[in-house]
């Protein structure tokens, strides 16, 4: 366990929650929520026909989020030590560096959002990735 609280990881925590947060309330509030953070025609579509896999998709982005909020609260020294932090840890930070950097690639899949969605998401995953990573380098030794 870490001697005093990282503040970079305990700030990725709170972002990576704040995200996961995003997704459920999605899951709540249905289409109207959806569309104002920048989901796609289709999306809205699916949802207005009954379809749950656009709520499935936010529920299991949400979990996700969830758990790697509790890795960068342990890594931070915050909560117990969990397995595999470091492991866990820079592969979330791989994830959202290339989920900020690869939106060109991945726009034709999800027609429809909005360039303000791809835009604004991509320099927040890009954000969490480098306080995560910020973080995890100040704790690395001290981690399992």
């Amino acid at each position: 366990m870490t001697n005093s609280i990282n503040i970079y990881l305990l700030f990725a925590a709170a972002g990576t929650f704040f995200a996961a947060l995003l997704h459920f309330a999605c899951i709540i509030w249905g289409a109207p929520l959806f569309r104002l953070l920048g989901a796609g025609d289709a999306v809205i579509a699916m949802l207005n026909r009954g379809h749950t896999q656009p709520l499935m998709m936010a529920a299991i982005v949400g979990v996700a989020l969830l758990m790697c909020s509790a890795y960068a609260l342990s890594a931070a020294g915050v909560i117990m030590p969990l397995p595999l932090r470091r492991v866990v840890l820079l592969g979330l930070i791989i994830v959202f560096i290339a989920r900020g950097l690869a939106f060109p690639w991945l726009k034709p899949f999800f027609v429809g959002n909005s360039d303000m969605f791809w835009w604004i998401s991509s320099a927040i995953c890009l954000l969490l990735a480098a306080v995560h990573a910020i973080g995890l380098s100040q704790v690395w030794s001290e981690l399992s």
